[in-house]
C-alpha cells in the first residue's frame, strides 16, 4: 500500500498535478435522539408530557437550562421537548427531529463532501449539534452527546417509574416525494428501507427507515395530493415510543388526570404492521403513538 501511495505522488509530481482529497467518512448514526413540537400553553403540555406520559423533566437548573424549552426524558439518550409560543393560526407544531451521532465536526465534513449545506456544529445544552434542512424543509439535527452534556453522568436518583414508556422507536415527517427523501436519508446519509404499508393493500402510506447504525427509525408519512390540514400534520409528525403491553399501557394512562378524555387518549387499534397501538395527542393535537413491539400472533 505504501510503495502505490509514493508511486502515485511520484506521477502527480511528473504531471504537476496534486492527488485528491481522500472522501470524508460518514460516522455513526446511532439512533434518534429527540423530537421537538411548538405549543400554546406550557402548563397544558406539561400536563400531557409528565402528567400523562411520565416522564420527568430534564431542564430544571443549571448551565445547560434553557428556560424557552423543557425536554421530558425518556431515557439516559433519548427526550421529547416542547417550546412555548405556537400562535392559534399556524397548523404546523414540528420544531425538529434530531438523530444521535458520534461525531458532529466529522458528520459535517461528510454531509459538505456530499453536497449538503451544513454549518458548523454548534454547541446546544451542553452537547455538539449539526443543523440541516432535509428535501421537505423539515429542521433535521445531529447530536453528538459530550461530557458537559447528556454525556454527563446522570443526576442521582433512578429515572422516573411512572413513565409510560422507557423507549422512542421511531420519529414520522411528513415527506411528498419519497424518492427525493431517499436521496437524503438513504444515499446519502445511508438510512435503510425496513418496512412500508398503506391504509389498505393497493397504496403505500408510510416507509419505515431504519438508521444506519441502530435499530431506531424515521417514518415517511407521505401526504399524496391531499391538503395538510392541522390535524393531518399533528397525526404525520409525531413521536413513537415502545410499551411491552398496550394493555398495561392503556390502564396506566387510565389512572391518570385526563386519561379518560376521548380527544386525547384514543382506543388501541391494531396497525397495518399488525401490530397493536395507541395514539395519544397532546393539547395541541400533536401525537404520541404507543406501540408494542411485535406482530400479533
Amino acid at each position: 500500500m505504501m510503495s502505490q501511495r509514493v508511486a502515485l505522488l511520484s506521477l502527480a509530481c511528473v504531471l504537476g498535478r496534486a492527488l485528491p482529497a481522500a472522501a470524508a467518512e460518514r460516522p455513526p448514526i446511532i439512533g434518534v435522539a429527540h423530537i421537538t413540537f411548538r405549543v400554546s400553553d406550557l402548563a397544558k403540555a406539561r400536563a400531557f408530557y409528565s402528567g400523562l406520559l411520565g416522564y420527568d423533566e430534564l431542564d430544571h437548573a443549571g448551565p445547560a437550562a434553557r428556560p424557552e424549552r423543557v425536554r421530558f426524558e425518556v431515557n439516559d439518550r433519548q427526550h421529547i421537548a416542547v417550546v412555548p409560543g405556537l400562535p392559534a393560526d399556524q397548523d404546523e407544531r414540528l420544531v425538529r427531529v434530531a438523530f444521535e451521532t458520534t461525531d458532529a465536526a466529522a458528520l459535517r465534513a461528510y454531509l459538505v463532501g456530499k453536497g449538503v449545506a451544513a454549518e458548523e456544529p454548534a454547541m446546544d445544552a451542553g452537547d455538539r449539534v449539526l443543523r440541516v434542512r432535509d428535501p421537505d424543509g423539515h429542521a433535521v439535527e445531529f447530536v453528538e452527546y459530550t461530557s458537559t452534556g447528556r454525556g454527563l453522568a446522570r443526576r442521582p436518583g433512578p429515572i422516573s417509574p411512572q413513565r409510560v414508556s422507557a423507549r422512542i422507536l421511531h420519529v414520522g415527517l411528513a415527506v411528498r416525494d419519497p424518492a427525493a427523501a431517499d436521496r437524503f436519508y438513504k444515499d446519502v446519509l445511508g438510512f435503510s428501507e425496513i418496512w412500508r404499508g398503506g391504509r389498505d393493500d393497493t397504496r403505500t402510506d408510510w416507509i419505515n427507515m431504519k438508521v444506519p447504525d441502530g435499530t431506531e427509525y424515521l417514518e415517511y408519512m407521505l401526504t399524496g395530493a391531499e391538503p395538510l390540514d392541522r390535524t393531518r400534520l399533528g397525526s404525520m409528525h409525531h413521536v413513537a415510543l415502545v410499551v411491552p403491553d398496550i394493555q398495561a399501557a392503556l390502564d396506566m394512562v387510565r389512572s391518570r388526570p385526563g386519561g379518560w378524555d376521548r380527544q386525547t387518549v384514543r382506543n388501541p387499534q391494531v396497525g397495518r404492521n399488525r401490530r397493536w397501538q395507541l395514539n395519544l395527542f397532546d393539547p395541541d393535537g400533536s401525537r404520541a403513538e404507543l406501540m408494542e413491539p411485535y406482530t400479533m400472533r
